[in-house]
């Protein structure tokens, strides 16, 4: 991400995409209690789970999505 400053609000949307896209599989293997990555307890799934969201907030916040839409947004208002 150094290298690629330019990039960042691009780069931390598509993580923050990829968090999303894989909270699906998630939710599955919890679910289905499918025993993976290490995690080999119901207890150990679901604080995956929990902390999936805090993973997506800490992408967008980080390299700055959040502030560029709002920016975006703001230049766009009629008021």
């Amino acid at each position: 991400l150094l290298l690629l400053w330019k990039y960042r609000v691009i780069i931390g949307f598509l993580t923050a995409a990829f968090f999303v896209a894989i909270f699906w599989g998630n939710i599955s293997q919890y679910v289905n209690q499918i025993d993976a990555f290490g995690l080999n307890s119901d207890r150990d799934r679901f604080i995956r789970l929990l902390f999936q969201p805090v993973l997506v907030l800490w992408a967008l916040l980080s390299t700055g999505v959040l502030q560029a839409w709002l920016n975006k947004r703001k230049a766009f208002s009629p008021l």
